[in-house]
């Protein structure tokens, strides 16, 4: 079984697939177990994929310590994986709250990552969705039948007024959003085991943001990288927007920002062909 322990003895799962070089692999949720990515739209025939699972995430263990679980000391897991694995260098790529591991990775191990490829990011150091954006990003969306209810929804979610079962029946409602062509055969990427179990996981994750007198340090940490990173953004993502992808390509000095025209939040699905020549085309650049 593929599990190794990380710095603190935690068990963590990863899992290998396709062939090449090495790209390892961070999932979004959080606390979503990895297997949602699936084979990124065909990626798996172009790279050997390492996926790993998020501590309190998928099949991976959850710790005893919660502050563990934010996104700042998950990078320290991704640097436990590399040299379990012994490698020297590797490409990375990240999906969503994963890419907030993934740069904090880029800052404390700048030499070990030969490129980067952040996949419709939440944002730098912390979520950074623009509400105006993600307001008209959602209006536009009036004429599909879905619409009406989908809204509704995503009012009473912003509103906090329902948990439990009814949370995620509205939670079920709100996802059209998060495509560019949305239909009932969308529902199968969304598999009950692939879900976060771990109530307080999505809280743990998140501690990782700065406070506000520490937010420029965290930055300017970011952007003194030199590493090639690419930036997918999803033109319709009515989940994270695109301002945050904006944002993430410049902070990272030479940074290319991707926005995917005929994609929401999951581009490896709705445009498959143009999400793997694109990313196999940078990751393979001389």
């Amino acid at each position: 079984m593929p599990i190794f322990a990380s710095h603190d003895h935690v068990g963590l799962w990863y899992e290998l697939a396709g062939a090449g070089d090495p790209l390892l692999v961070l999932g979004g949720g959080p606390g979503t177990d990895a297997r949602y990515l699936g084979d990124l739209g065909g990626l798996d025939r172009h790279h050997r994929l390492v996926f790993l699972d998020g501590r309190a995430a998928g099949r991976s263990e959850v710790p005893a310590d919660r502050s563990t679980v934010s996104f700042v000391e998950q990078a320290r897991d991704v640097e436990a994986l590399r040299l379990h694995l012994g490698l020297e260098r590797f490409d990375l790529l990240a999906h969503s709250a994963g890419c907030l591991t993934a740069q904090e990775y880029l800052a404390g191990h700048p030499d070990r990552v030969r490129r980067a490829v952040l996949v419709t990011p939440v944002g730098r150091v912390e979520r950074e969705p623009d509400p105006v954006e993600l307001a008209e990003l959602k209006a536009a969306r009036a004429d599909e039948p879905w619409y009406p209810k989908a809204a509704e929804a995503d009012r009473r979610l912003a509103a906090g007024e329902v948990t439990g079962a009814e949370l995620a029946v509205l939670q079920s409602w709100a996802l059209p959003f998060s495509w560019y062509r949305w239909s009932r055969e969308r529902y199968a990427e969304y598999r009950h085991g692939h879900a976060g179990s771990v109530p307080w996981v999505r809280d743990a994750f998140y501690a990782g943001a700065p406070a506000a007198g520490e937010r420029a340090a965290r930055l300017a940490r970011l952007s003194a990288g030199t590493t090639p990173v690419l930036v997918l953004a999803g033109a319709a993502d009515g989940l994270i927007g695109t301002v945050p992808a904006r944002r993430v390509a410049e902070c990272h000095p030479g940074a290319r920002l991707e926005v995917l025209t005929e994609s929401g939040h999951r581009p490896w699905v709705e445009e498959p062909e143009r999400f793997v020549r694109t990313v196999t085309e940078f990751l393979t650049a001389g």
